[in-house]
């Protein structure tokens, strides 16, 4: 069960031979160690008498609080959600205040010049909500926009220019949310981020690295070389103050304007004007037309818990649960966390997932996406047949199946708890990190590049490696398939982990891992987030494994005709919160630098 390991609070009693001032030794050792291993570890303070005690045997040890958390990949930004949240602002609140601070904070995917997906719990309502506010195709996109006379997708037209971005979603979405479910007004909840922007923040280390690894494609546009870049063609010094103050003026318009402070007046007019200038697509009447929908999450069941995630145009929660229904009936236990006999099963299942992924997933307002018999336990049955005991089937043995019912790497995501049970799972991203590598001229804003996201040729791979297919391809207001996976598993009505990461495919493999991590093997938050994780997307019929894995285990896999390909990266970053009554359990993964747990 989703439940932290904790030491039984009668076993020192237990224990005569040692004095109290031993166990106070050992304790403090104990949390010496931990802090070692994980500098984001809180002591429980003294006056909180009846707070569950930690299992120091644990590698990972959570952020514990009471009551309300915000677990994110900056601290700023999880810093000012928390504000909102201790001035009695709910999970929405905060969620908002986020995301428009990491727009500032977290430049290379945080955003609101992006888009992405929502997914909220209301506490008193028991409901679950989930706000689409991805990037859409302009009117003026055309199918073969990113193809060559000889067929070949031009990846530069595709990647890093004005033609490459959606129109984007973020603003409308944070809006669409605060006026509907949150209960503090627009300019409390902005406030943070445009105070950041003006008034600017030192410079960290992070930071700088990200925008100096970016530096050439940056320099390349002016009004992102001036954001980004000083004279000298690097980030500023660290500890230097960084400002924004056209993002700031911007942000500005929007808590004044709301909603029509982006899409209509001043900032729609000089996004407009940077299109028509560089060939790129984005109207005026894209940018008025723009809506966020509301639309059912996807549901099921897995063990006892109930699975609540992303729908299309989202690929993540469908495959997430196609791949747990097809996991569910093996003794994984006995097999053993992470053994090759275990492995083996979850890398067929993603297979398996992933080759229904590049013909069925697309736009559901646009194309039939058969949702419901992607994930019915019979056709989970039938294609559970094709996952051997013993040997890797190759890609090229499999297809997506046949179904009788119509139907970025650098994302980032957080996850907010109010103290009244309502949770917050978003993701949002500009695709690339930095996106387009474009800022539009007297805004501060970053484009994105999501068109990728589309199929630019049906039936062969994107910049992530993913082959796509009709359902997907380039169309006027489509929105573009997503593997984003914002997820909140409840048990008896209650959520119990709220959790997502970026990773662009990446993600539904990261969030499939930490579930069965936390759900099948008892893991705390902590555990469940940074143990080793593997990835196979179908094409190519690769295994991509994390540091941590034995070397036994990866022979073994490589001995049922898996092929393995090890990598130094992090395949993912979960940022989850893991709830049990009061207490709320934080950790973002340290393996990646950054991430901050405010409670």
């Amino acid at each position: 069960m989703i439940k932290p390991r904790q030491r039984n609070p009668q076993s020192l009693s237990q224990q005569p031979s040692r004095t109290v001032y031993q166990w106070a030794w050992v304790l403090a050792v104990a949390i010496l160690m931990t802090t070692l291993i994980n500098p984001s570890a809180v002591a429980v303070e003294s006056d909180d008498s009846d707070a569950p005690l930690i299992d120091f045997r644990m590698r990972f040890v959570p952020d514990i609080g009471r009551g309300n958390m915000v677990v994110g990949p900056e601290e700023l930004a999880s810093q000012a959600g928390l504000a909102i949240l201790q001035e009695g602002g709910n999970a929405i609140d905060a969620a908002v205040a986020s995301g428009f601070a990491l727009a500032v904070t977290l430049p290379r995917a945080g955003n609101i010049g992006g888009g992405g997906f929502m997914l909220i719990h209301l506490a008193e309502e028991d409901r679950n909500i989930f706000i689409d506010y991805r990037e859409a195709a302009p009117a003026a996109a055309t199918r073969n926009m990113f193809l060559q006379g000889d067929g070949s997708v031009d990846k530069q037209k595709a990647y890093f220019s004005h033609a490459a971005s959606g129109v984007p979603g973020t603003v409308a979405g944070l809006i669409h949310a605060l006026e509907n479910y949150g209960s503090l007004p627009l300019a409390r909840v902005i406030a943070p981020a445009i105070a950041l922007a003006e008034n600017g923040f030192p410079m960290t280390v992070t930071l700088q690295e990200t925008i100096n690894a970016r530096a050439d494609r940056l320099g390349r546009n002016p009004a992102a070389r001036a954001v980004f870049l000083s004279a000298q063609g690097r980030a500023v010094d660290r500890n230097a103050l960084f400002k924004q103050p056209a993002l700031a003026a911007t942000l500005k318009r929007i808590r004044d304007g709301g909603r029509d402070g982006f899409y209509r007046g001043k900032t729609a007019q000089l996004i407009a004007e940077d299109m028509r200038a560089n060939s790129g697509l984005i109207t005026l009447d894209d940018l008025a037309a723009y809506r966020a929908i509301e639309r059912e999450p996807v549901t099921s069941k897995f063990r006892g818990y109930d699975i609540v995630s992303a729908p299309p145009p989202s690929s993540g929660g469908i495959h997430v649960i196609q791949m747990l229904k097809l996991l569910e009936p093996y003794n994984l236990v006995a097999m053993g966390h992470n053994s090759a006999s275990y492995l083996h099963r979850v890398i067929e299942s993603m297979k398996l997932a992933y080759a229904d992924r590049s013909k069925h997933l697309g736009d559901p307002d646009q194309t039939r996406v058969p949702m419901a018999a992607l994930i019915a336990d019979d056709y989970a049955d039938s294609r559970r047949q094709l996952i051997k005991d013993n040997r890797a089937t190759p890609s090229s043995e499999i297809q997506a199946g046949d179904l009788l019912s119509p139907e970025g790497r650098d994302t980032t995501h957080y996850s907010v708890a109010d103290s009244a049970g309502n949770v917050v799972s978003n993701t949002y991203t500009l695709n690339f990190s930095f996106g387009s590598h474009i800022v539009v001229p007297g805004t501060g804003i970053l484009l994105n590049n999501e068109m990728d996201d589309f199929a630019a040729r049906p039936g062969f791979a994107n910049a992530y490696g993913l082959v796509q297919g009709e359902a997907n391809a380039v169309a006027p207001g489509r929105r573009p398939l997503s593997s984003m996976t914002p997820t909140i598993v409840m048990k008896a009505g209650s959520p119990r982990l709220v959790t997502g990461s970026p990773g662009g495919s990446l993600i539904i493999t990261a969030v499939l891992q930490t579930i069965l991590n936390a759900t099948v093997f008892d893991m705390d938050v902590a555990s469940a987030s940074a143990a080793p994780r593997v990835h196979h997307q179908w094409q190519p019929d690769k295994v991509y494994t994390e540091q941590g894995i034995s070397p036994d285990t990866l022979r073994l896999l490589e001995s049922m005709g898996h092929v393995i390909e090890p990598t130094t990266r992090t395949l993912g970053r979960v940022n989850s919160i893991q709830l049990d009554g009061p207490w709320r359990y934080g950790y973002s993964d340290l393996r990646r630098p950054g991430g901050y747990v405010a409670h």
